[in-house]
């Protein structure tokens, strides 16, 4: 079967699989991607070169929708470190919002590609690409609600 990468997109694909893992490490052990904690730290740095990387690795030889979701994450790890400050639920849904861009390729091209030989979706616009989208949106929800539901303290009785 042929490799449809670059030797750059197989570099940038391990390290956003890698991040999204350290990602969701840093999730289930605090309840939220908490950038200080060890898993967060290495969730940051590798969502980070992911996002550059992915500028070396285009397609079509021009920017796509896919790039301008990188710019959105590095505002969003960027923006974290200016609002975090006035309230940890500012960070939780910045840091939130970053996994949740990131799976957005994730899902297009992994429905888009896989199977080699007969790959899912036809196209990013296909049926199971946006039935990809709107169950990440209602994990994100979901998610989200979880984790500022849990940073919320408890009433004083």
């Amino acid at each position: 079967m042929p490799n449809h990468l670059s030797t750059l997109g197989i570099i940038h694909t391990v390290i956003s699989v890698i991040a999204i893992i350290a990602g969701f490490v840093a999730l289930f052990q605090s309840g939220r991607i908490d950038p200080r904690s060890s898993a967060g730290r290495w969730y940051v740095i590798l969502t980070v070169l992911t996002c550059l990387t992915s500028f070396g690795v285009m397609k079509t030889g021009k920017l796509t929708p896919a790039h301008g979701l990188s710019v959105l994450v590095l505002l969003a790890i960027y923006a974290r470190r200016l609002f975090g400050a006035r309230g940890p639920k500012i960070e939780t849904i910045l840091m939130s919002a970053t996994l949740f861009f990131s799976f957005i390729p994730a899902i297009t091209e992994t429905l888009t590609r896989l199977p080699i030989s007969h790959p899912i979706a036809e196209s990013p616009d296909a049926g199971p690409v946006k039935t990809g989208y709107l169950i990440l949106l209602i994990a994100f929800v979901v998610g989200l609600y979880f984790q500022l539901r849990k940073r919320k303290p408890a009433p004083a009785r």
